[in-house]
């Protein structure tokens, strides 16, 4: 009788167990003496880096499944059915880490069930949570055939692929609503959100750029499943999705500077302030030199460019809804926040959970291949 084998200690796995266990302090110290102790969060500045990163990050990273099972059941592009599982995977995982993290933020997370029967459709929080609740509905039934087929469960099955083109539009129209009513949420706030990201426009902005964040996702995850499970790459599907991306971010880029030059935003740039330098961040590493890589074929069509082009998207949504979140609100509390530790080790820990599941997902249920 042989022994099980033990899993081997490589630099990455060693890393995780890191990351993990720091979270884990962090989650008994959160939960054991509040958020005093685990955040620098005040009553100033009550919203930090488990908002700003883990939810208004998180759900628009998460944006790649809707996109995708738009585009292959919406507009009927079924070629792009190879990448889809993975995306609708990862949009899953995303949008229940962002459920986890909300419970982190909550003074009182044993109440987050209360929208549920508290309803106040005044509220765009409250449409917020009721939209992510029904999307992590539809996007677990739009996964669940990959566990049905792993199990062999066929009734189940069957009716699944009979409803998932009703089901894919009720997604998209989640997705439409919650990935928009985000940037709503900062509407309420004009004088107090710095001119450069306050805008009556914001809730198309954050669809907009959701949208793209969503195909550069798409490009991100397939290159480093395809190295990490010696997965063949689709890179005609993947340099498609990229022209794609950079007609998205041409739109987003016009529309920006037109709302920038119409409000008098763009004056602020000869102030000489971290506001001014984080703007300009945003605007050239997410968006001009993406941009300028995507509309360029030879880069396009290349595997390295295009990964490329995809990290410098995510880096660009990142910095605006952090400036966001974050930057654009420090300018009128005049209250500086940066995260405890601990802040940061839960929200790595639930990247590093998301990576987790992602890798037994697809080592043990048919991710990668098409129905």
């Amino acid at each position: 009788m042989t022994s099980p084998r033990l899993p081997k200690f490589t630099f990455w796995r060693v890393v995780l167990l890191v990351i993990l266990s720091a979270g884990f302090y962090s989650t008994l110290l959160r939960f054991t003496k509040g958020l005093g102790v685990a955040t620098h969060l005040s009553d100033r500045f009550p919203w930090g880096l488990w908002i700003g990163f883990d939810v208004i990050c998180g759900v628009g990273l998460a944006a790649g499944g809707f996109t995708l099972a738009a585009i292959v059941y919406v507009f009927n592009l079924r070629h792009f059915r190879p990448i889809l599982r993975p995306s609708i995977l990862t949009a899953f995982l995303g949008y229940a880490l962002v459920a986890v993290a909300l419970l982190f933020d909550l003074g009182k997370p044993y109440n987050i069930w209360h929208p549920l029967i508290m309803w106040n459709p005044h509220s765009v929080m409250f449409e917020v949570a009721w939209c992510v609740m029904l999307y992590l509905t539809v996007l677990a039934l739009e996964f669940s055939p990959v566990v049905f087929e792993r199990f062999r469960m066929e009734r189940p099955l069957k009716l699944l692929k009979a409803i998932t083109i009703p089901l894919v539009i009720v997604g998209v129209l989640l997705s439409t609503l919650h990935q928009s009513s985000l940037g709503s949420l900062f509407l309420i706030v004009p004088s107090k959100l710095h001119p450069y990201w306050y805008s009556p426009l914001l809730p198309l902005f954050f669809f907009i750029s959701a949208v793209g964040v969503g195909m550069a996702m798409v490009i991100f995850e397939s290159n480093l499943s395809a190295r990490a499970f010696g997965q063949e790459i689709e890179m005609p599907l993947l340099a498609a999705l990229g022209k794609a991306m950079a007609v998205v971010l041409g739109v987003y880029g016009i529309l920006r500077l037109q709302d920038l030059w119409g409000r008098g935003a763009l004056a602020h740039l000869r102030e000489p302030s971290t506001e001014t330098l984080l703007f300009a961040l945003e605007m050239v590493v997410g968006l001009l030199i993406p941009l300028l890589l995507l509309v360029l074929r030879r880069v396009r069509e290349t595997r390295e460019g295009l990964f490329a082009a995809a990290v410098l998207v995510i880096t660009g949504f990142l910095l605006n809804r952090l400036n966001v979140s974050i930057t654009g609100l420090e300018y009128s509390a005049h209250a500086h926040y940066f995260p405890k530790w601990t802040e940061v080790a839960v929200t790595l820990s639930m990247a590093g959970t998301g990576f987790l599941c992602f890798g037994l997902a697809a080592r043990y249920l048919n991710v990668f291949e098409a129905d």
